[in-house]
């Protein structure tokens, strides 16, 4: 330890005398204007003005894992080592700092924000990334360079703040950028200028929203002028217009269009499918799940799709209730209260990136919940909620963020199983943890079909985010690459297979009320 110290000292003191030409003042502002987080506070706020999605993105996450890193610093670090600041005798006058810091050395906490927010950024953003990279290191050298840290001091603040950045990864995934393989190109017709696609646009209710009346549907027509645009108010009847608008796609041997909740994306997938037409899903915020997913998370990403004829094909859930009316579903069925869970998560998501928002959330909402009582291919279960995704999720646990790929003929199950002692205290404590999916309370499995009946204590169930009615029994399973959805992709485009056809239905073994094999049903 002691040689290491004498390393530490030896460097600070080679340091303190080398001179950088113009260095000098420059760095001493910059120290000084990372005070306090001040810099990158500054910084976060441009990207979020500028950045788009991803800088918006990168910009919460940097604020979240700098303010990590210096609690960890300023809170824990620093009282437990205790070490005094350098001497400032070889340090010239003319960069030292106006005002020296009071606290103890060791680990710089501007290191540690620095690292902490640079990390971040890149994390969501390598050109981002780039750009503050520089910035956060000269930050970094600045605090050796004006005398108030020893370069150990420095190191130790930077490898902090990148544990930071990291950490964050466990309660707020990364989207990473997934290969075009991952998503099988598909036929879809050329439209340019938007010329025969028939768009029905879901507006938002005036005041109830940041958004203007008409807005979204302008924003459409900006972009493609030769498109049919039909805007559907709060009080009109949605699936109506869809139809209409699906049926004058067919006439003019052009394409269907939605803009609107992932519950209207729904609809309209259903729509276009049954009438072999491609959809173009145009986002409407960000909690469009399904649009990110698919890979358009604006609307000028569906527009050039559209322009182009590039589009992929995707899988869609269904659930058959035994009366002849199927409900399709694009993200996921839930029984319980997974919708109010997902939504206050990602509003935390916005104040805290940082935080263990799963936790906070399944606070809030299991202590208000009643377990569920539902028959799960056949065996009974009592449950807290239920969850079955069109898709495996990513990552494990209750609020997951993204699809890898929508074609894997796969539901994914989750539930938090009532019938444990302290179920719900357990399954909290696992979430503040990030291991929620090794808790005996969590169970999933990806299966390709799941029978569900005997609700008790479910009186609405709900599809992508949006409440039905309740049912006798549910039959819960996939149309494999049932819908072709316009997205920029590369490469040529493979046929798309008949997944309605009874040849399609037989090779995976699940007819329309047919029950496979015993030995073949998921065991969830």
């Amino acid at each position: 330890m002691g040689a290491l110290l004498d390393w530490d000292q030896r460097l600070f003191t080679r340091v303190a005398t080398v001179r950088v030409p113009g260095a000098d003042p420059a760095l001493r502002r910059l120290s000084h204007a990372a005070n306090h987080g001040r810099l990158w506070l500054g910084t976060a706020a441009g990207l979020g003005l500028v950045g788009g999605p991803s800088g918006r993105r990168a910009a919460l996450r940097g604020l979240g894992s700098l303010a990590l890193a210096s609690f960890t610093v300023n809170t824990l670090v620093k009282w437990g080592a205790r070490r005094p600041r350098p001497l400032l005798e070889g340090v010239p006058a003319i960069r030292r700092l106006a005002r020296q810091p009071h606290t103890t050395s060791f680990p710089s906490g501007h290191s540690a924000s620095a690292a902490a927010f640079a990390t971040a950024v890149a994390l969501e953003s390598r050109r981002y990334g780039l750009l503050v990279a520089p910035v956060a290191a000269a930050v970094a050298f600045s605090r050796v360079y004006v005398g108030v840290h020893y370069p150990g001091d420095v190191l130790a603040g930077v490898a902090i703040g990148a544990g930071a950045a990291a950490l964050t990864c466990r309660w707020w995934p990364l989207r990473p950028v997934l290969p075009e393989r991952e998503r099988p190109a598909a036929r879809a017709p050329a439209l340019p200028l938007g010329k025969g696609l028939v768009v029905v646009v879901e507006e938002p209710a005036g005041a109830a929203v940041p958004e203007a009346p008409g807005s979204r549907a302008r924003r459409l027509r900006a972009l493609l002028p030769e498109a049919e645009v039909i805007e559907a108010g709060p009080d009109d009847p949605f699936t109506e217009l869809l139809a209409a608008a699906a049926d004058r796609a067919v006439d003019t041997g052009g394409a269907l269009g939605v803009c609107g909740s992932d519950a209207r994306a729904g609809t309209a997938a259903r729509a276009a499918a049954e009438r072999g037409l491609a959809l173009a899903v145009f986002s409407a915020g960000t909690a469009d799940r399904f649009a990110l997913d698919v890979g358009v998370p604006d609307v000028e990403d569906t527009a050039l799709a559209v322009v182009r004829g590039e589009a992929v094909s995707v899988d869609v859930g269904v659930a058959r209730s035994g009366t002849g009316e199927d409900i399709w579903f694009l993200n996921e069925f839930s029984i319980g209260p997974y919708p109010e869970l997902a939504r206050l998560r990602a509003e935390l998501e916005q104040r805290r990136p940082a935080a263990p928002t799963t936790a906070f959330a399944l606070v809030r909402v299991l202590g208000a919940a009643r377990p569920v009582e539902v028959n799960v291919n056949g065996r009974p279960r009592r449950v807290w909620l239920l969850l079955a995704g069109n898709g495996r999720y990513v990552p494990e646990g209750l609020t997951p963020a993204f699809r890898p790929r929508l074609d894997d003929d796969l539901l994914d199950v989750r539930l938090v199983d009532a019938s444990h002692r302290l179920a719900r205290t357990r399954a909290v404590a696992a979430a503040v943890l990030g291991a929620l999916e090794h808790s005996r309370v969590y169970e999933a499995e990806r299966v390709p079909w799941v029978e569900l009946d005997g609700f008790v204590g479910a009186d609405a169930l709900t599809f992508d985010g949006e409440q039905r009615p309740g049912a006798p029994g549910l039959r819960l399973e996939k149309e494999y690459r049932a819908l072709v959805v316009y997205r920029p992709v590369r490469g040529r485009a493979e046929p798309v297979p008949q997944a309605r056809g009874p040849a399609a239905r037989a090779r995976r073994g699940r007819g329309r009320g047919r029950r496979p094999p015993a030995d073949g049903g998921p065991s969830v």
